[in-house]
């Protein structure tokens, strides 16, 4: 060592430290080590069952309303030839599950018998079909 290779005192560098954590030098982590050393690290399991779930993108609004139970005028014509059809009767023949349940009446099918129809919605075909048998919509 030689005279021109001593520092001056009053010109040292300042020490960096570790960034983060406020804690000094190592900034909490320790001395040596892989878990000292930036870089990998394991996974939360939960992060990586998340990422398998799919995302589910768009308004996804279910109805409130009910939709109605749907009801051919073929399927009515077999049972209830020149009888009263309303909500009790298809409650008694099991064609729909409760009695508050909405019914639409559609024209699929032929309609032989006479057929008084109360209460229920009905399609315009039907309307005609049944109407046309000489039956009644109320």
């Amino acid at each position: 060592m030689q005279i021109h290779e001593i520092r001056n005192p009053n010109k040292k560098k300042r020490k960096r430290v570790g960034r983060g954590g406020k804690r000094g030098t190592t900034s909490g982590r320790g001395q040596k080590g892989q878990k000292a050393r930036a870089g990998h690290r394991i996974r939360p399991a939960l992060r990586d069952l998340l990422i398998r779930i799919p995302k589910l993108r768009g308004v996804k609004h279910k109805s409130i309303r009910q939709k109605p139970a749907v009801l051919n005028v073929g399927e009515l014509a077999r049972f209830a030839e020149g009888g009263l059809l309303n909500r009790e009767v298809l409650l008694k023949k099991k064609l729909i599950k409760k009695a508050n349940q909405p019914v639409k009446i559609l024209g699929e099918g032929e309609l032989k018998g006479v057929l008084t129809v109360e209460g229920l919605s009905v399609s315009a075909k039907a309307k005609g079909k049944i109407l046309a048998a000489g039956g009644t919509i109320k």
